[in-house]
């Protein structure tokens, strides 16, 4: 079930359908055929042979759409990378993954010069795609502009080959590497094309970014198919609501920092984009309170996606999350889930525990790394770091991540419980609640909010009126505290330890 053959196989037989949609450029399947063998032979040319590692350090772009097909024609893997990363971080990753090429763009000749004698690769393999002459650098379209278009010499690609390997890590800690091969790919092919309804008709807008590992849970069923794939260089709330309705946009995955904008548009709704049939959140919880909001404004559209890139989901479905609205669903097909205690035990329906689970898209593991694969995967199964519980039904509900618990006076205290009651008052429209060292009780919550401007909240009254509401004392917060702008990662999610680093250093 390698996935080398896909692009081929839509240049034959759907060659005048869209294929991608990028700033206004369009190219049918027979078109960006030939752009991805072009690539792929240019690959070749640079001397790069089956299973060696491409580094590529870029923004959206057609260019990294083109990668990603390439590789597979040609058996090589592919490692993405954030454009977030500098010095160190970009150092320890490149290297780890035993790159023997990268592709950048001219944001990131400066932080590649800087290193770059710390990098193990060939000089000659440095490629650049948005700039014409850069010293030390290939040009991306020379190289491809001089490629030939035919299909590149038939590599016997295997299941078991790589196809990439997604860092969970890197500025901080030991890197991970996350390998999938063309298996566990073509499972994101088959498995996610039918959790989502996916056709080869459909129309399936990305704004997030591709580095990401929840854009392949829709760019797979594309790739699969031969379905349109429509990519934003970026997220823009208000450009991507114009563009869906424009391109008459079926599916889109996000993540809810942009769901959360999506919703401060008007027209985010059923009237204005009647061609949308999926929203699907993903990389984080999405608080209740925004669940309810989109749900009334684009009815039986909802799917929520929980899940690692090591390798396991669950997915609701859009037609459980009216009986199911807290929860983050049920394993797909010929997925298995478990809650398990501390010594590894299964626990019954309403206790919490760690969520562990096995699939098709299970990783064979970190690279280079056993010892941490070891501990990630334990007789097959998949141990999360995640706490929740399932229902009597066997439906999910998320309580936190291991690391992020708070023990306050001895108790357990999960931040997502604190954070749903939070984002319930009318001035706050985001939230994250992180524990800070407390001498009485071990660890107390914060919360730090953003707030819409014209209700004029202060953080005090945030704070009283949180308190009031609260279940527990433990749960009370000690402080509230308001920033214009949560950071976030490449991906779009809430990087809470960061949050909590500044507050803590004042």
């Amino acid at each position: 079930m390698p996935i080398n053959t896909l692009a081929t196989r839509h240049a034959q037989y759907r060659p005048n359908h869209n294929a991608v949609v990028f700033e206004g450029r369009r190219y049918t399947h027979a078109e960006f055929n030939i752009r991805i063998n072009r690539l792929a032979n240019s690959l070749l040319t640079l001397g790069l042979q089956r299973g060696d590692k491409v580094a590529v350090v870029l923004d959206n772009s057609l260019e990294l759409l083109e990668i990603y097909q390439a590789v597979a024609k040609t058996g090589l893997v592919v490692v993405p990378l954030s454009p977030l990363l500098r010095g160190d971080g970009l150092v320890t990753l490149v290297n780890d993954a035993d790159s023997a090429a990268v592709i950048t763009m001219q944001s990131m000749v400066a932080h590649f010069d800087a290193v770059r004698e710390r990098i193990s690769v060939a000089t000659d393999r440095y490629v650049i795609t948005d700039a014409d002459a850069v010293p030390g650098y290939r040009n991306y379209h020379e190289l491809t502009g001089a490629a030939s278009g035919e299909e590149p010499p038939w590599v016997d690609v295997v299941d078991e080959d790589p196809y990439n390997i997604i860092y969970s890590s890197g500025t901080t800690g030991q890197p991970k590497g996350i390998v999938h091969n063309h298996y566990i790919r073509m499972a994101y092919c088959t498995g996610f094309t039918a959790s989502y309804r996916i056709k080869p008709e459909s129309v399936i807008l990305h704004s997030g970014s591709l580095v990401f590992n929840g854009a392949f849970l829709t760019l797979m069923p594309a790739f699969y198919l031969g379905a349109t794939y429509v990519l934003m260089p970026s997220f823009d709330a208000r450009g991507m609501i114009d563009l869906m309705a424009a391109e008459k946009v079926t599916h889109i995955m996000t993540v809810p920092s942009q769901i959360i904008a999506l919703l401060a548009e008007d027209d985010f709704d059923e009237e204005h984009l009647p061609a949308l049939e999926m929203v699907c959140s993903v990389g984080a919880p999405l608080h209740l309170e925004h669940k309810e909001e989109l749900a009334r404004r684009l009815p039986n559209r909802f799917y929520e996606l929980y899940g690692l890139t090591e390798g396991f989901v669950t997915i609701l479905d859009r037609d459980d999350f009216v009986a199911k609205p807290g929860s983050v669903g049920v394993p797909p097909p010929l997925y298995e889930m478990r809650i398990v205690d501390d010594d590894g035990s299964d626990l019954p329906a309403g206790e919490v525990g760690e969520i562990v689970g096995r699939g098709p898209i299970t990783m064979p593991g970190y690279y280079k790394r056993p010892d941490l694969t070891a501990e990630a995967i334990k007789d097959g199964w998949l141990y999360s770091g995640d706490l929740g519980y399932v229902d009597d039904d066997g439906f999910l509900f998320l309580v936190d991540r291991k690391k992020d618990l708070i023990i306050s006076g001895g108790v357990n205290v999960y931040p997502r419980d604190i954070e749903e009651i939070v984002i319930q008052h009318p001035a706050v429209t985001d939230v994250a609640v992180f524990g800070v060292e407390d001498d009485r009780w071990g660890e107390s919550p914060v919360a730090a909010v953003r707030l819409e401007p014209e209700f004029g909240a202060d953080p005090v009254a945030v704070l009283e009126w949180v308190n009031d509401r609260v279940d527990a004392r433990f749960q009370k917060l000690r402080e509230v505290i308001v920033l214009n702008e949560f950071p976030l990662s490449v991906a779009g999610k809430t990087l809470r330890r960061i949050i909590r680093d500044e507050y803590m250093e004042g």
